[in-house]
Formats: structure tokens, C-alpha cells, sequence
């Protein structure tokens, strides 16, 4: 019998990505919360659900990571597959860090890498994990880095985006990003404003942000910037109800210029304040300046 109530989020990623944050927080808004359950007992899991009358576990987080059973993520993707055709609704939310980032945070928890071991040292055992997690980030429905998250941060988007109020609503994050620091890796659509008059050159404006007044001011006297925003509003607004359409629980517009201070702010505070208007669920981060 199929069982098209029943929610499935597997939560997967390098280890020190930020999974337990991830899986305490669907636990706190009530998923029934397994973590490092083996591959293989997946359709078990739900083949006594299915035979069971507990009518309280429609809502599942599992932790997936590379302390499974060798050889089991491979089938990974069959699996979830297999799931999705029996009527179960399965996400897949991977978590990621860049290399520096996952080092430094063993290094400050003194934690011991699951992966690493007399012969496998710290930054061995971080780049073997990426390679045996591969069959699950290749079919994540969401990808999240958490470089630069701080753990407030990243349970404020999980509740956010992945378990939202409006549940039904596909959430819409406007990012904005600087260039010199790395393009988001888990953006859908990155925009690039690098070619807009920077305030930075202005000294007066120099020491303020996107988010103050004198650059609002100053932006928004700009006739390229007003283009710009003109662009940008046509174009999402064609193609993000297309996107919501296909049923995505998330699309991330991520806006980026040199430094992150200015322009990308400036934009993206002005996206959000237009779709607004038009959808439930959006929501605005600037990475340069929350992190």
C-alpha cells in the first residue's frame, strides 16, 4: 500500500558538515529522527510502517553518512528510487563544507574523523569521504555549504527552507555573495553585478553596507542599477513560478559583487522586497556580512 503522506528527508554529508544540527532540528519540529541508519534497512523501515497503524510517523529525518555498511552507498540512489515509485515523498538535503573549513572544525572540537586512522590522516580522510558520498550528493534535491554558517545560522535556514510553515510554498532565498570569497555552490541561479557603479570608490559611502541608508540613496539615483533591477525582476518573475510548478521546495538566487558589502546587498534586499509582494516564503541572507 502506497503512502503518499509519508515524508522521507535523508540527511547526508562530509562529517563535520553540520548533519547532528540538521537532524536536531527536524527532530524539534517533529520528525521522527534515525541517525546513521544502514542503506539497506531503508525499505525495511518503511515496509513496517506500512504494516503498522502508527499513523505518527509520516514525517522521517535519516542520517546517511560514510559510517554505513561498504558498498551500500552505491545503491543509495536505487533505493530512494525504489521509494519515490512506492509513493514515499523523499528529499535528499546534502550538507558540505570546503576543506579548510571541515580542518578547521575537527581541529578546534579535537574531534577524531570517523574515516581517519593511523595510516589516514586528517586531510586524507576529508577528501575520501567526499569521494564515497558521491552516489548521495549526486542525487541531493538540496546542497548546502556550510563554510561559513555559524550552527545559529544554519538551523535558522533549515527551519527556513527545508521545514518551512508554509510547507506547501516553494521557499525563494535571495543571497548576496562576494566574488573574492567563492560563488555559492548551492545557488540555482547566480547573478553577477560586478559592471554596477560601486559605492566602495565613493569615501564617504565607504565604511556603510547595502543595508544603510546613503548607499540605498546612492543606488538608487544610479539609471544602470534601476535597469539592472528591472532585468532581473522580469526575468524571475517568468521563471520562478515555473520552477514552484514543478513542486521544488527551494530555489536560491544567489547575487553577487567584489566584496559582498554593496551592490549584491543593495539588489538582493530589493528582489526580496518585490517577490514578496508575490510569494509567501522569501527570504533574504547576505553571507558577507551575517557570517
Amino acid at each position: 500500500m502506497e503512502q503518499p503522506n509519508t515524508r522521507l528527508i535523508v540527511v547526508s554529508g562530509r562529517s563535520g558538515s553540520g548533519k547532528s544540527t540538521a537532524l536536531h532540528v527536524l527532530e524539534d519540529v517533529g520528525f521522527t529522527c534515525i541517525d546513521n541508519l544502514p542503506i539497506g534497512m531503508l525499505s525495511g523501515l518503511f515496509e513496517h510502517i506500512r504494516q503498522g497503524s502508527d499513523n505518527s510517523l509520516n514525517q522521517i529525518a535519516v542520517g546517511v553518512d560514510t559510517r554505513n555498511i561498504s558498498g551500500q552507498l552505491d545503491e543509495f540512489p536505487n533505493i530512494i528510487d525504489q521509494l519515490r515509485k512506492e509513493g514515499i515523498r523523499c528529499e535528499v538535503l546534502y550538507l558540505d563544507a570546503s576543506n579548510s573549513a571541515l580542518i578547521r572544525r575537527f581541529s578546534e572540537t579535537r574531534r577524531r574523523h570517523p574515516l581517519s586512522s593511523a595510516s589516514v590522516d586528517l586531510k586524507k580522510a576529508i577528501a575520501l569521504d567526499r569521494q564515497l558520498l558521491e552516489p548521495v550528493a549526486a542525487i541531493a534535491s538540496r546542497q548546502i555549504d556550510t563554510s561559513n554558517m555559524s550552527l545559529h545560522q544554519l538551523r535558522d535556514l533549515i527551519k527556513k527552507q527545508i521545514v518551512p510553515e508554509t510547507a506547501n510554498d516553494m521557499a525563494v532565498l535571495f543571497q548576496s555573495f562576494a566574488f573574492k570569497y567563492g560563488v555559492p555552490v548551492d545557488a540555482d541561479f547566480v547573478f553577477d553585478v560586478r559592471c554596477l557603479p560601486n559605492p566602495y570608490w565613493k569615501k564617504e559611502l565607504r565604511s556603510y553596507n547595502g543595508n544603510d541608508q546613503p548607499v540605498i540613496q546612492f543606488l538608487d539615483s544610479q539609471t544602470e542599477v534601476a535597469a539592472m533591477l528591472a532585468d532581473l525582476n522580469g526575468f524571475l518573475s517568468r521563471w520562478i513560478p515555473r520552477y514552484a510548478a514543478t513542486n521544488r521546495s527551494y530555489l536560491t538566487i544567489a547575487v553577487g559583487c567584489t566584496g559582498g558589502q554593496h551592490r549584491s546587498v543593495y539588489i538582493c534586499n530589493q528582489l526580496t522586497q518585490q517577490f514578496a509582494k508575490q510569494f509567501t516564503n522569501i527570504q533574504v541572507q547576505h553571507r558577507e556580512l551575517d557570517g
